[in-house]
């Protein structure tokens, strides 16, 4: 998996490619929390354009991220979801709480 982060208008984007299962959650957790303390960024855009499968792990990776950031006042996208992906999101539920946009230029101007 390729993970890349950067800040955006106070926003800590991530960009991430391949799957997003067991075998490397515990590599995207790291990443998204070293880059959440290293920033200070209160609020994060997950840009999932390269990511194409995502399992239970994977999904419990992004449900924690969202808790740490809410804790904190701050709001999460997800954008660029391949459709397997976004029916995968819909059917754990988190749809109903993590805001999903078609880019990444329109979650941050949302957020």
């Amino acid at each position: 998996m390729n993970i890349s982060t950067s800040m955006k208008k106070g926003i800590l984007v991530i960009r991430a490619e391949g799957d997003l299962d067991m075998h490397v959650s515990n590599q995207f957790r790291q990443t998204f929390d070293e880059a959440l303390d290293s920033s200070g960024a209160r609020s994060a855009v997950l840009n999932f354009q390269g990511i194409t499968f995502v399992d239970s792990s994977g999904i419990g990776v992004i449900l924690g991220r969202y808790k740490r950031i809410t804790a904190q006042g701050g709001k999460m996208a997800v954008t660029n979801l391949e459709p397997q992906v976004q029916k995968l999101f819909e059917l754990a539920g988190l749809s109903q709480i993590i805001h999903f946009f078609n880019n990444e230029t329109e979650a941050l101007e949302m957020l």
